[in-house]
């Protein structure tokens, strides 16, 4: 019986970059049946994956030219682009999956360049930790070039579920990073929370399950409640208003003080608060604040 790692009749992939998530992704490639050749800068880094059954190549030219497809997972776009830039012969009509964390502006950069010599560029935002790629709870975004996203879009699910944003590059980048930002802010709050419970010796576990019921229970109105109020414009609110916010925000800078936590995560949630009042936004939502900070 044919098994999935031995199933040699899906595409090859060569995969730049065997960090934690390049390794993933290499691994996730394997599992799911196709030949796969990795390499990195660091050529020990393929021992893992060539036990598994990948190929390592001694140059990453090697990895370009094993198939059609290339995915490149590097630490940043300047490593991409000194990597790549010096050798576009091998990558001419080839596929170019470029899932290095960056810029919409780093991300049409780079697309243009590939299209100039002849290169189908696609850009990708992993919305995973390694550990989640190749689960149900992992997909990647992707933009650019949507003949070639089509072409492999059956490989690249091998990584996880597959979202195209737009044949714009930048917007792969842009929805990752407008993501990463909600997660940010997040962490914000759930660190400034933790800290302030802490202040009394408090466990941060008693407080976790409540902070967690009660983020979730937020979330799931506040985000698309103030979607729908930025792409209305109707701001109003029946269930707290700036004012309230205004008014209510400063007993919590106090209550940090005195507890002795630092208030300068939440400093310039004041003064936007401040702003929208001042502006004439008092009976407005919270989401009145996106209008603030919107170019």
């Amino acid at each position: 019986m044919t098994t999935p790692s031995d199933d040699h009749t899906k595409p090859p992939v060569g995969v730049l970059g065997l960090g934690l998530m390049g390794t993933a992704l290499a691994a996730a490639l394997l599992k799911a049946g196709h030949p796969t050749t990795v390499w990195n800068r660091t050529p020990s880094k393929t021992g893992p994956l060539t036990a598994q059954g990948a190929t390592p190549a001694g140059t990453h030219a090697e990895a370009v030219t094993a198939g059609p497809l290339t995915l490149v997972c590097l630490t940043t776009y300047d490593d991409v682009t000194e990597l790549l830039h010096p050798h576009t012969t091998v990558l001419t009509g080839r596929t170019l999956v470029n899932v290095t964390n960056g810029t919409p502006v780093q991300a049409r950069k780079l697309a243009s360049w590939a299209q100039e010599h002849g290169i189908a560029y696609v850009d990708g935002g992993i919305m995973a930790v390694p550990q989640m790629i190749a689960t149900p709870a992992a997909y990647v975004l992707y933009s650019g070039d949507e003949r070639a996203y089509e072409t492999h879009r059956a490989t690249l699910a091998a990584l996880g579920g597959t979202r195209w944003t737009g044949t714009d590059p930048g917007l792969a980048a842009l929805y990752d990073l407008s993501l990463l930002t909600g997660t940010y802010g997040m962490v914000a709050g759930v660190a400034q929370a933790f800290a302030l419970i802490r202040s009394e010796g408090i466990p941060a576990r008693e407080l976790a399950p409540l902070l967690q019921d009660w983020l979730t229970a937020m979330a799931n109105g506040l985000v698309p409640g103030t979607a729908n109020a930025v792409d209305t414009g109707r701001h109003l609110t029946d269930v707290s208003s700036l004012a309230v916010s205004q008014a209510a925000f400063p007993g919590l800078l106090h209550t940090f003080a005195d507890q002795g936590v630092r208030t300068e995560l939440f400093e310039p949630m004041r003064e936007l608060l401040d702003r929208a009042v001042a502006e004439g936004y008092a009976d407005d939502g919270l989401s009145r604040l996106v209008e603030l900070l919107a170019p």
